[in-house]
């Protein structure tokens, strides 16, 4: 048997992430691949084999695909993901699923009809140390949410300011500068670009799903888009907390993402922090740590495309990035930008 794959969308983050992961598996069958620019595209299908080449998505979709890798700007991935799931493809679908909070909810009810798995690319959610936080909120957790503190920082003050690429992106596939600083393809800066991580991390441990919030946002630099973001929520349940994101400069911790989520609840507390591996859980008087090593925090995007893959097998499979929590999390970013531009405490659309 064979896995038929087609990828929509070959831009840097898929030249060095997805490709290589796909190619890890020897039942994979490139058949199709989508992106601008004819020589880069050639250049894809030759290295990989890829049975068809076309700056035009519908093509790669046109060949009959088990899997369909969505990898085009944001502001694309309704378009692409529900073409995918209609054409009758498993999906792993970039972050953030969509830009508007509808078309999320529609994707994850789609996939839901069509008996398809869709995956989101949060590979922070398939880490071992985090699957391990997660077993342990599933075991008896926190209580109730009350209170929630999300932090990241990550180097994208180049990429957000159009001055420079991203750490660990393929140099020879450098994406159109408008692929991260155009609202209209990007849906934002650095809350699109990185804390929708943030989010689908604190989100699958906590279950949480704002319910309204307050926003600022600062642009320095003379960027496009914002540079840094602090948000307080709301959550349903009667929670709060308060998310913050910064573009942080290169070469600071060899551009290892900072990434904490401390959350308070009726019967303990948590703590996940990727960036110095540490899991701690208190519940009923008694501490429980995780044993972690360094590099175990380290981000990598190999658990969403081992996912879908294992759905289209038709293996047994555990979806820690389902289309619902990608829907959650747009939820929030879409609270927080429409605070941003009002000044208001804005709440939940729909």
């Amino acid at each position: 048997m064979t896995i038929r794959v087609g990828v929509i969308g070959a831009g840097s983050w898929t030249v060095a992430s997805h490709l290589p992961n796909l190619a890890r598996h020897a039942d994979v069958e490139f058949v199709g691949v989508s992106r601008k620019g004819p020589e880069l595209l050639k250049k894809i299908k030759d290295e990989y084999g890829f049975a068809v080449a076309s700056e035009d998505y519908r093509d790669v979709l046109a060949e009959g695909v088990d899997v369909a890798i969505v990898a085009s700007p944001s502001g694309l991935h309704f378009e692409h993901a529900l073409a995918a799931l209609e054409s009758g493809a498993h999906v792993m679908c970039e972050k953030p699923v969509t830009i508007d909070p509808d078309r999320a909810w529609t994707l994850a009810r789609r996939a839901d009809e069509l008996g398809k798995a869709f995956v989101v690319s949060f590979g922070w959610n398939y880490k071992p140390m985090v699957q391990k936080a997660k077993a342990m909120m599933d075991a008896g957790g926190i209580g109730t949410l009350e209170h929630m503190t999300v932090h990241m920082a990550s180097a994208t003050r180049e990429l957000l300011s159009n001055t420079g690429s991203y750490p660990g992106a393929a140099p020879e596939a450098v994406p159109e500068q408008g692929t991260w600083t155009d609202p209209r393809l990007s849906g934002g800066g650095y809350g699109q670009a990185q804390l929708t991580h943030a989010l689908g991390l604190a989100f699958w441990l906590t279950g949480a799903r704002a319910a309204g919030g307050f926003a600022t946002m600062a642009s320095p630099l003379n960027a496009p888009v914002e540079l840094h973001d602090a948000i307080v929520f709301n959550y349903d349940g009667g929670g709060i907390g308060v998310l913050s994101g910064g573009s942080a400069h290169l070469g600071v911790n060899g551009n290892k993402h900072a990434l904490e989520v401390r959350a308070i609840g009726s019967e303990g507390q948590l703590l996940v922090d990727v960036e110095r591996e540490a899991v701690w859980l208190f519940r009923n008087g008694e501490e429980t740590k995780v044993d972690l090593a360094d590099g175990d925090g380290t981000y990598d995007c190999i658990g969403p495309i081992d996912t879908v893959l294992s759905a289209a097998r038709g293996e047994a499979y555990i979806n820690q990035s389902p289309a619902e929590l990608g829907a959650r999390v747009v939820e929030a970013l879409d609270i927080a930008y429409r605070s941003a531009a009002s000044g208001q405490f804005e709440r939940r659309a729909g």
